[in-house]
């Protein structure tokens, strides 16, 4: 993919056959490739398909779906959707807190940037190279927001790009034309959380050779649930700490910062699937309906820059012009300067500002 910052979208190259990624080698930096190279089979565009191959999920039967996935979809979307009502209870009953508050906040930013920026820019785009250290905490900082491990989340992001609004993306919000009313509100409804439900069984280290074979990364997906627990114990712990030990400081701790926090952002990101395929404006003409959404621009860290993604989905920043607001691209920026990473791929306009 060139980088470059003319107002047409960028065409997917023929992904070339995925080599084994059955056992992770020696840990391996992730970085961006060349603009002149192919996409690395499941990379950003053309995962798991050659030209001419019809617009499916790749081997899946219709209807096939992944028990094992549904059932985490329940705890995914049920645990955090009770706990930010039992947030709003506790609320009524002990009031917020200037600590809730600051821990909801701080950990929605921290949790907020690993999706955007390291889940998405990083794993699935590689916008940029990272030391280990830094993929440590892109890595772990993401898998705080529970919305799956890393090879779930990068897999199913890279399979959206290469369906993007037909057969085979896992989370398009089209309408579902099937005879039976509310065609548009169902589709909608599927695009925002109701695909978690119907994740079709499919071999997903296809998608995602290049994070098999890393074994930090693969350590980090190994202990995803480690991970989510402590997004939801260091607020509590933290909460406790800062209100000189107390339970109701705890208890606030992790309803806020913990899973009241987890249901806002998923949300959000759930959100750029939907409404970010339905309402917005199109400054680029790509052949999907991804859109631009600016109210969510501040809560996506600059995530809901959809149609921009879309246009340029290898660049490390989603803000194409001065006003639009991307807290991840600044981040990276920031990281860039620090010589954190390397190798950011950024929009010729921006770098020049």
């Amino acid at each position: 993919m060139t980088v470059s910052s003319d107002r047409s979208p960028e065409r997917s190259p023929e992904t070339p056959s995925p080599s084994s990624p059955s056992s992770p080698s020696s840990p391996s930096s992730l970085s961006p490739r060349p603009s002149s190279s192919p996409a690395p089979a499941g990379g950003a565009e053309g995962v798991g398909t050659a030209a001419g191959q019809p617009a499916a999920a790749p081997g899946v039967p219709a209807g096939d779906t992944d028990a094992s996935a549904r059932r985490l979809a329940y705890v995914t979307v049920g645990v955090p959707t009770l706990g930010f009502a039992g947030a709003v209870v506790f609320a009524f009953h002990y009031g917020i807190s200037a600590v809730d508050i600051g821990l909801l906040v701080g950990m929605y930013l921290v949790t907020s940037l690993g999706v955007e920026g390291g889940f998405h820019r990083f794993f699935s785009h590689l916008s940029f190279a990272a030391k280990p250290g830094v993929t440590a905490f892109w890595g772990i900082a993401g898998s705080m927001a529970a919305q799956g491990p890393i090879v779930f989340w990068v897999a199913t992001h890279r399979q959206h790009h290469a369906f993007t609004d037909r057969d085979g993306d896992p989370h398009s919000p089209r309408p579902i034309e099937d005879g039976r009313r509310f065609a548009r509100v169902r589709g909608f409804w599927h695009g925002h959380v109701g695909w978690l439900f119907t994740v079709r069984r499919q071999n997903w280290s296809k998608y995602v050779p290049d994070l098999m074979r890393n074994r930090l990364v693969m350590k980090i997906n190994q202990y995803y649930f480690v991970w989510v627990l402590a997004g939801l114990a260091l607020p509590a712990l933290l909460g406790w700490a800062l209100t000189g030990g107390t339970a109701r400081g705890a208890a606030g701790g992790l309803l806020w910062g913990g899973l009241a926090r987890v249901f806002l952002l998923d949300h959000v990101t759930w959100s750029v699937n939907s409404i970010g395929h339905t309402l917005g404006n199109r400054p680029y003409r790509t052949r999907d309906t991804s859109r631009n959404v600016a109210a969510l621009a501040p809560f996506s860290v600059g995530g809901s820059w959809h149609n921009n993604h879309h246009a340029k989905p290898a660049l490390a920043h989603n803000r194409h012009t001065f006003w639009q607001i991307d807290i991840a691209g600044g981040v990276i920026r920031l990281l860039d300067a620090l010589g954190l990473v390397t190798h950011v791929r950024y929009p010729k306009r921006a770098r020049s500002e």
